[in-house]
């Protein structure tokens, strides 16, 4: 990779794309022989979580010590960053103790103020914004189980957050075609998508549509989301009436391929978004996705932090 950091999907090129998912089947391929280089060894990543996280805390925390590293884990009331202290200031800090940083926050501006600062490279591990390393593992899950990504239709049923503007971004970089089904007032926003076709030079590869049931017509892979993402509790009455059309159930997965695979980012409300049926049944992929995480995430670690 040629860039210090990984942001946004945005700021990286296909040839990186391609080369992460290179580096990933290799660690993957020697963990499931027994062997993990230990590319790491003395590698320090300071991880910033001003939101909590099962998966993404403990598959980054297990990456580096496979790797041969360590890793250091930082909540809210650890740094506080912008009000104890200036993001800055945390930045340049951090920079003279750890190899790297990885961030779960609340504002893509965090995340960017942080990396313009820091010396050393800087993940973004998720933002109310963005989440690449999600969209990243969710292609290579893609590519894994179908052998290319290059004909297959993507179905997003849900809210246009930042799993879907993230999976957007890469289906861009990768020249996909991304059909996305929301409620009206939950869709992609005209700015984000604006900003996409600058990305393509103009050509359209999102496909909007307010039924689900067109969107997944045919489809290779359906991905949903939860309906009340964290920090939108609040919303929760009026979000679960808006999207109560949008569940994947059995009904939905006949409309697709006969071979359709599921995905979920996770957490899943089950019974809401998804039923049981369908994230427990043999069209789903969604704990293979789950474990491609630490993978991908190995591979951007060793990429970032080697250099």
């Amino acid at each position: 990779m040629k860039c210090k950091d990984l942001l946004s999907i945005a700021d990286i090129l296909p040839s990186d794309i391609e080369e992460i998912f290179h580096v990933t089947r290799e660690l993957k391929e020697w963990h499931n022989k027994g062997y993990d280089e230990k590319c790491l060894d003395g590698k320090i990543l300071g991880m910033i979580f001003e939101k909590s996280s099962m998966r993404t805390r403990v598959s980054f925390e297990v990456a580096m010590i496979q790797l041969g590293g360590h890793a250091i884990y930082l909540t809210q009331s650890d740094i506080n960053l912008g009000k104890r202290e200036a993001v800055k200031d945390g930045a340049r800090v951090l920079s003279r103790y750890v190899d790297g940083i990885a961030i779960r926050t609340f504002g893509q501006d965090t995340i960017q103020e942080l990396a313009r600062y820091a010396t050393v490279p800087v993940i973004n591990a998720l933002s109310d914004y963005l989440h690449p390393c999600q969209a990243l593992t969710d292609m290579y899950t893609i590519k894994e189980k179908f052998g290319n990504y290059t004909s297959i239709k993507i179905a997003f049923v849900g809210d246009g957050n930042n799993v879907a503007r993230s999976l957007a971004q890469i289906c861009a970089r990768l020249g996909l075609c991304f059909h996305v089904a929301s409620p009206k007032g939950y869709e992609l926003t005209p700015d984000f998508i604006s900003k996409i076709k600058q990305m393509t030079n103009g050509s359209d590869i999102i496909r909007l549509y307010q039924d689900p049931k067109e969107a997944v017509e045919k489809a290779h892979v359906i991905y949903t989301d939860t309906w009340v993402s964290m920090g939108q509790e609040a919303e929760k009455e009026v979000r679960q009436k808006a999207f109560k059309d949008f569940q994947i159930n059995s009904d939905i997965l006949k409309l697709a391929r006969d071979e359709v695979k599921v995905m979920h980012c996770l957490p899943a409300h089950r019974g809401e978004e998804i039923t049981d049926e369908v994230i427990d049944g043999p069209h789903s992929i969604v704990y293979d996705q789950a474990e491609n995480r630490l993978h991908v995430e190995k591979a951007l670690l060793k990429l970032l932090l080697r250099k």
